[in-house]
């Protein structure tokens, strides 16, 4: 609890999407003072829909959480698909060993965001949404408070979890615009559907869902993917596209999006759907690169969006759960540097540690590769093509003599643009990127 007559607040947590209420959700926990500020006016009306959520590293935070938070479904059905002009080949993975405990669960954030702001105001955070950040108050390099309008709030540390256009770090020279590589466009409907009929298409028990990663003719050829996953009582699905290569295309994300909804795989899915929301946003593409800049400043530590922690491998996209994780390691950063009356440079850089020692870290790792994997163009042009000619050798079974799959497998491959030592290098490095 702050003791000095000059500070408001120990701790002033800017964002209260998932980084901003974990984070101040432990701070207060260990015993500190803390304000969470949020520019909505409702906490999670921002938030565009929602996520699949891997969610165990929330355990560590609220026990219980699949049992007592306001989930949608339980993923149980991961499935890739490579979508054609007129075909689709799907590697459909299901599991009942992931619904317990809880591997990932599907959530729309203006209800999770709420109810983790619930928890916060339980635990003694104070929470004020509505409220607009103008910048940030410093002195001899720290920071040591917040300015809205002409009002100001001090403390000892300023928590950023303001998003991807991290306002707070651009304010500080943090961060520059961020190359549009580095960016992506998502743009997403959320179809309301009844739960049966829902339960019926995917092939789900009760409370179970789907998630969907989807590369191929949902992009037209732009550098991204398609999603789908499973709500309680709708469907959220859309395209996430890669901001460079949306521009050079020169073609429309709603159009796109739009193209992806008819598409013979999709439209079936959300077939006799009212459609509940529909919205665009920027997100992040290659959040490895993103997160390798300033994460720290005396007084300032960088959480969530704010230091670009997304992973897209191509089979998952995570964001949640790394905005958790970067929260617990903030928090531990804090909690220490407020006993030792220490807000200094030094010490606000043991947050690179701690997550570096964390699987946050550990996943930032391990997939750093895969942004520039997921470049490959031949992943959205070439690939599914010649899965679905390999298959349609196989199945299609006219009057000629059948010939071995490796035969099928060499004709396929001769009448694609793919050749055999593309095919040889991309395996390679999938393998070492994902």
């Amino acid at each position: 609890m702050s003791e000095d007559a000059d500070v408001d607040f120990d701790v002033i947590v800017v964002g209260a999407g998932v980084a901003g209420t974990v984070c101040a959700h432990r701070l207060a926990r260990q015993g500190h003072e803390v304000l969470l500020i949020d520019r909505g006016a409702e906490l999670g009306s921002k938030n565009l829909s929602g996520g699949v959520f891997y969610c165990r590293v929330m355990e560590q935070e609220f026990p219980g959480f699949a049992e007592a938070a306001p989930i949608e479904r339980r993923v149980t059905r991961n499935c890739v698909s490579f979508l054609n002009e007129s075909s689709f080949v799907n590697v459909d993975y299901w599991d009942e060993r992931l619904a317990r405990p809880a591997n990932a669960v599907t959530v729309l954030r203006a209800r999770l965001d709420a109810w983790l702001a619930e928890q916060c105001e339980a635990e003694g955070v104070t929470v004020m949404p509505g409220f607009r950040v103008d910048g940030l108050l410093t002195e001899d390099g720290a920071v040591v408070g917040i300015r809205a309008g002409d009002e100001e709030l001090r403390c000892r540390v300023v928590i950023a979890a303001d998003g991807v256009n991290s306002f707070l770090a651009r304010s500080l020279g943090m961060r520059a615009p961020e190359p549009h590589a580095n960016l992506a466009v998502g743009v997403k409907s959320v179809v309301s559907l009844p739960a049966s009929v829902i339960e019926e298409r995917f092939h789900l028990r009760e409370g179970e869902g789907a998630a969907y990663a989807i590369v191929g003719d949902c992009t037209q050829g732009v550098a991204g993917g398609g999603f789908l996953y499973t709500n309680e009582a709708s469907l959220s699905l859309g395209v996430v596209l890669r901001l460079d290569d949306l521009i050079a295309s020169g073609l429309s994300s709603s159009d796109i999006h739009d193209r992806f909804l008819a598409h013979p795989a999709v439209e079936p899915l959300v077939r006799g759907g009212e459609l509940l929301e529909y919205g665009c946003h920027l997100t992040i593409e290659n959040g490895p690169s993103m997160a390798r800049g300033e994460l720290s400043r005396p007084g300032l530590l960088l959480i969530g969006d704010a230091a670009g922690l997304t992973l897209n491998t191509g089979l998952t996209i995570r964001g949640m759960d790394l905005a958790a994780g970067s929260a617990l390691a903030a928090a531990t950063v804090v909690d220490k540097a407020l006993g030792e009356d220490d807000v200094s440079t030094a010490s606000m850089a043991r947050y690179r540690d701690e997550l570096g020692a964390g699987f946050v870290g550990e996943d930032l790792r391990t997939y750093g590769r895969a942004p520039a994997f997921m470049e490959n163009p031949r992943m959205y042009r070439s690939y599914g093509p010649l899965l679905a000619d390999v298959l349609h050798g196989m199945f299609d079974l006219d009057l000629t003599p059948r010939r071995h799959l490796l035969s099928v497998a060499r004709g396929a491959l001769a009448g694609s643009p793919v050749r055999l030592r593309d095919l040889v290098r991309d395996g390679m490095s999938a393998l070492r990127a994902l």
